[in-house]
């Protein structure tokens, strides 16, 4: 045993002597074959910015993301993406790709998205695209793109972002999206290049979310009347590509590049022209108003019947038989569509897109559905009885009325009659006194001056012989009658012989 110890010693010390190979003066070992100088996370590989100029010849398998961006790669091999099965992502931007060939893609089924912005592309051929079948997000902007193939793109079922600004397209024919699902397709970047020509008819015909989607600005497009009020009419309706870059949007007034002038601002071009040429390009939307909790029906029509139907809903979802994934919407067999309990997620755009052979494009028919909550209906109530009423009440008021008006009201507080009471004495002192003046009481100085004497009667007292006796006042002032004094007795000068009134 002692042997055996003084071995694993020796092996120890020889390792220490010679190092090891992560040592100084040995390249790196390579981490589940990671590529040299490259970055290897979980299912992330990045190359970039090495300068590389082809493709490292061993790339990990459980790749999902590889980005081999800013280097100088100049080729692709066909089938360089075969031991790459977990791939959906693929960044090949800022290189020198000037053609990619057949069977580039040819093992890359689950490719999302693939970035080639920013090479030198001319061209696009028939069969450089296949095996995208997945493909969602394709990135071809800033390259120097001349020519596309009609079915450059055919196959490319899932695509939704197709970015083709900034290269030198002089013409871009829709036949082009033959390939592409209608369906899908949510932006169409055709923005910063050489486009001269562009067919009206087939713009007015593409489906709503696409206009939506389609940018064209900073193109030298043709002045065209037709095509100004199709702008117009997308600016009108809000569309983002045409709103968010109106400013960009320029035409050639004279075919040559010194004539641009803008769509919005420059008016006085499209002077001339008639509305009545573009009146029929575009179908107008249908605008439907539902009621929440009640049912809805929406139909496709089309000039002739189509083969397939399907519908997007406004939100981008597409709609087919025998419906949407939460079950609120159906699609019927005569395509169709039906919702039996409108709710508010249901307001919005809802495009019919139809296809069949006789159709030279797919038909669109567009429904804006707004969605309002229905009016508390009002309580029911009884004619007849509510007539009654009010006929016995307005009878009541006239027999109140008749039998029993009003009380007399003075200025300020409203007292009713009362029976007549016993007069106090100085209420009968003041009747007497007002027969006994001399001054008419309709006269208008029928105030008394301050020192008028008046003969009183004193109520209250008797002479002799049961005569009534009168007193002379003395001078005093009529506003203050409290302050009168009677005389009265039988030495008083006034009360010999005279029995009546006397006024001095």
């Amino acid at each position: 045993m002692t042997w055996l110890v003084l071995l694993g010693a020796l092996l120890c010390m020889l390792r220490v002597g010679l190092g090891t190979p992560d040592s100084e003066g040995f390249p790196p070992r390579a981490l589940h074959n990671c590529p040299y100088k490259c970055i290897c996370a979980a299912d992330l590989l990045s190359c970039t910015g090495l300068g590389l100029q082809d493709v490292p010849a061993e790339l990990p398998a459980a790749t999902a993301d590889l980005d081999l961006s800013h280097n100088a790669l100049q080729r692709l091999r066909p089938g360089w993406l075969a031991p790459l099965f977990q791939l959906r992502a693929l960044h090949l931007d800022h290189n020198e790709l000037d053609a990619l060939g057949r069977g580039v893609f040819a093992n890359a089924s689950g490719l999302r998205l693939l970035d080639l912005s920013s090479n030198t592309l001319r061209a696009l051929g028939r069969h450089d695209l296949d095996g995208l079948g997945a493909l969602e997000k394709l990135l071809l902007f800033n390259n120097r793109l001349v020519h596309l193939d009609e079915h450059a793109f055919h196959g490319l079922r899932a695509l939704s972002h197709l970015y083709l600004g900034c290269n030198e397209l002089a013409s871009f024919s829709f036949d082009h999206l033959h390939g592409l699902s209608a369906t899908h397709l949510l932006t169409l970047d055709l923005s910063s290049n050489r486009l001269g020509h562009i067919s009206v008819p087939e713009l007015a015909a593409l489906p709503a979310f696409l206009k939506n989607g389609l940018y064209l600005h900073n193109n030298p497009l043709p002045c065209d009347c037709r095509l100004y009020h199709l702008l117009q009419r997308w600016h009108q309706r809000g569309l983002s590509a045409v709103r968010d870059f109106a400013r960009e949007y320029v035409c050639l007034a004279f075919k040559v590049p010194a004539s641009r002038v803008r769509f919005f601002q420059h008016s006085r071009v499209f002077e001339n022209c008639s509305l009545a040429p573009a009146l029929g390009l575009e179908r107008p939307e249908e605008h439907l108003y539902a009621l929440v909790g009640r049912s809805l029906r929406l139909y496709c029509n089309t000039s002739v019947p189509a083969m397939r139907i399907a519908w997007v809903s406004p939100q981008q979802e597409l709609l087919r038989a025998p419906g949407s994934r939460d079950g609120s919407i159906a699609v019927l067999a005569d395509g169709s569509l039906a919702i039996g309990n409108v709710q508010e997620q249901h307001a919005g755009l809802f495009v019919c897109l139809a296809t069949g052979s006789r159709l030279h494009h797919n038909q669109t028919h567009e429904y804006n559905v707004s969605v309002h909550f229905p009016r508390p209906e009002p309580e029911a109530f009884n004619t007849g009885f509510t007539t009654l009423l009010g006929c016995a009440v307005g009878l009541v008021l006239v027999l109140l009325y008749l039998f029993a008006p009003p009380c007399r009201c003075c200025r300020r507080a409203c007292r009713c009659r009362r029976w007549p009471q016993t007069p106090s004495p100085l209420q009968e002192l003041r009747a007497q006194s007002s027969v006994l003046s001399t001054t008419p009481p309709d006269a208008p100085s029928r105030k008394a001056s301050v020192h008028k004497h008046v003969v009183f009667l004193e109520p209250g007292r008797r002479g002799l012989n049961s005569r009534v006796q009168l007193a002379v006042a003395e001078e005093f002032d009529l506003y203050n009658p409290g302050g009168l004094q009677l005389k009265a007795g039988s030495e008083s000068a006034s009360s010999i012989g005279s029995e009546g009134p006397m006024t001095t």
